[in-house]
């Protein structure tokens, strides 16, 4: 029988001197600017100005990485509010000597919760329009920046998948382990990719984009379905329980599915777009 063990162990980053540019990071510059290059076709079609698009692109990092690290400190390390509460907001350790980190520790669920808030915020100071004409739009890039932010969580070894049991899996050298696991953060990877293609399918094929609510109800729904089952095969963080017939993320993930649902199929716009 051969043997598919995928020994893993990559370096941080890229040593720049002053500073270790971490690959993590890495992944989330390439996201944001992707998102930006996507969106900014889609805003073409939609006729909307270079500034209203570069208003967006602020909003949305903001919100993004914000609600990211928030979620995180409030879902899974709460503990960092009284032991070193500056790291939450910067990208430094504090506690048992100063160290640049970067922003280790980052959710998904508060960053699709922050997203909504900045892009109502958004929608009221620049655009004008309804909150979710905006939502229905950029959950096509956000779907594609998810894909990086896990090849992230990948190459940092973190957010790992259980024992296999098998030969088959992945090493995490980094860990000091040497069994291989289910890279769950591949697998997630892969399926936000259908996620995306499937948000762009809809948008420029059909005239789905119309429908207020259904490109952002179906965003939801597909991206916290494929949370919720790929949280199976994922090693437990932090206050999860591991005894509980759902950890964390799948509780969390469940509101959002519903609302997804609702959008695409029991969502009536008041008012109609101009």
């Amino acid at each position: 029988m051969i043997a598919l063990d995928i020994v893993w162990n990559p370096s941080k980053g890229i040593d720049l001197g002053i500073f270790t540019l971490h690959y993590y990071s890495l992944m989330w510059i390439i996201a944001f600017i992707l998102g930006l290059q996507i969106m900014k076709r889609i805003y073409k079609n939609e006729k909307q100005t270079d500034e209203s698009l570069d208003s967006l692109f602020i909003y949305s990092v903001i919100g993004i990485m914000l609600g990211a690290r928030l979620g995180h400190v409030i879902f899974y390390q709460p503990e960092l509010i009284s032991e070193d509460f500056f790291s939450i907001f910067l990208p430094f350790k504090f506690k048992g000597g100063f160290e640049f980190t970067g922003f280790q520790g980052l959710a998904s669920h508060g960053a699709a919760i922050a997203m909504i808030i900045a892009m109502y915020l958004y929608n009221k100071k620049i655009l004008h329009k309804t909150v979710l004409w905006i939502l229905d739009r950029v959950v096509i890039p956000v779907a594609s920046g998810a894909v990086f932010v896990r090849l992230g969580n990948f190459i940092n070894s973190e957010i790992i998948g259980k024992p296999t049991g098998t030969d088959f899996g992945v090493t995490f050298k980094k860990l000091g382990e040497d069994f291989p696991r289910h890279p769950a953060q591949l697998y997630e990877a892969v399926s936000y990719i259908f996620v995306f293609l499937i948000l762009w399918y809809f948008y420029w094929k059909t005239e789905k984009s119309e429908q207020q609510g259904f490109l952002f109800g179906l965003f939801l729904v597909l991206l916290w379905s494929v949370r919720f089952f790929v949280e199976f095969v994922k090693e437990a963080q932090n206050i999860e329980r591991a005894n509980w017939a759902l950890n964390t993320g799948q509780l969390l993930s469940i509101p959002f599915i519903l609302i997804g649902l609702y959008f695409m199929f029991v969502y009536k716009p008041k008012t109609k777009l101009s």
